[in-house]
């Protein structure tokens, strides 16, 4: 657990610390920035619940509302308020935190399991610190429980503890509907284990359909509410213009931004998406675990063939974990001085590509 929480103390510390000295003396506080937009609205839905019918605008047209985010991490800002005292946003910045530290301390285990120790940290630091819009982590955002929660299904997976990996992954399933690339590759990973064992047992085939059930679930309960099935479906259009496009939107964003390469922030974001993309083929020819494959070519999957927001998808990729690994096996093979001038190097420019993004762009998150 030490490398766990040497890295998480080191990255935070210069995520904060960099976020703290961009923002500068009159604008929003630090605080402030770490509940940016759906960190406050996360920390509403804690506070206040959830809406009991659809929301409009004053022209009558249907707007979003809280319910097109999971209630999960909702629910842990309100356990750590019941139980700290503290105000509902600062209990969601402690949630996020505590998150993180259980994502690594998980990922650390999940990965020294597969490729060993030295590869399980560099890869902790390029997760928690080189890795664009790392930053998101540490905010009242639900990424770094989804990311806890994924890993740990599918480290439970490794060890073939399967109910655990099935609760689990029901549990990512009412964190981010993203949870479908967990399912899948808790899928993948009981099928390969039935394979081997070349009978079917109970506790894998439990394992996937518990995992089946934690986003279909919440889904089902938004439509009971509102009183129409696929409910969820509609808000969440009317409020951010997500759906399922087969990656047009992102193609489109790709071929503008390259083409015209007007502002740094959207040439910035087309390069890092393209780079992140190449790692993730990578991974491919490098015998990965097949469920890691699964899980984080799943993230990248879902992230780029859906319409929501371009300068966003950087957020949205930061629990995906595998384009991490190409680097992270490479490092582990080099020279101690070559990976500590790397590693340093990445996360100079991962901490503060977060808190330029997050100063200078605020759509980024």
């Amino acid at each position: 657990m030490r490398p766990a929480f040497a890295v998480y103390a080191g990255t935070a510390a210069l995520h904060l610390l960099l976020l703290s000295v961009m923002s500068g003396p009159d604008g929003p506080g630090l605080r402030e920035k770490l509940l940016a937009w759906d960190g406050g609205l996360y920390v509403d839905i804690a506070e206040h619940g959830y809406p009991d019918s659809f929301s409009y605008g004053e022209d009558g047209r249907l707007t979003g509302n809280n319910l097109a985010f999971f209630p999960l991490f909702p629910t842990l800002i309100r356990v750590v308020h019941t139980v700290t005292r503290l105000d509902h946003g600062t209990s969601g910045i402690v949630a996020a935190h505590l998150s993180l530290i259980a994502a690594l301390v998980l990922v650390h285990r999940l990965v020294d399991g597969l490729y060993g120790r030295r590869t399980a940290t560099v890869t902790l630091v390029l997760l928690a610190g080189a890795q664009p819009m790392a930053l998101a982590f540490l905010m009242s955002y639900s990424e770094a429980l989804f990311l806890a929660l994924a890993a740990g299904t599918l480290l439970a997976a490794h060890r073939h503890a399967w109910l655990t990996a099935g609760a689990l992954a029901l549990l990512t399933g009412l964190t981010r509907p993203a949870a479908a690339a967990t399912v899948a590759a808790l899928a993948v990973a009981a099928g390969l284990h039935l394979l081997r064992e070349r009978r079917v047992t109970w506790r894998p085939v439990t394992a996937v359909a518990l995992g089946c059930a934690g986003t279909p679930l919440y889904l089902w309960w938004v439509g009971w509410r509102l009183g129409e099935p696929g409910a969820w479906f509609r808000v969440q259009e009317a409020g951010w213009g997500t759906h399922w496009d087969n990656g047009a939107a992102f193609l489109d964003f790709l071929g503008e931004t390259l083409r015209r390469g007007e502002g740094w922030v959207a040439v910035s974001t087309a390069v890092l998406l393209l780079g992140l993309l190449c790692a993730t083929f990578l991974t491919w020819h490098r015998g990965t675990w097949p469920p890691l494959l699964v899980y984080g070519t799943g993230i990248v999957v879902l992230t780029l063939a859906q319409s929501n927001y371009s300068h966003s998808k950087l957020r949205l990729l930061v629990p995906a974990l595998l384009f991490l690994l190409p680097a992270a096996r490479a490092l582990a093979r080099a020279a101690d001085r070559t990976v500590v001038v790397s590693l340093t190097a990445a996360t100079l420019f991962g901490c503060w590509y977060g808190a330029y993004m997050l100063t200078a762009w605020h759509y980024a998150i």
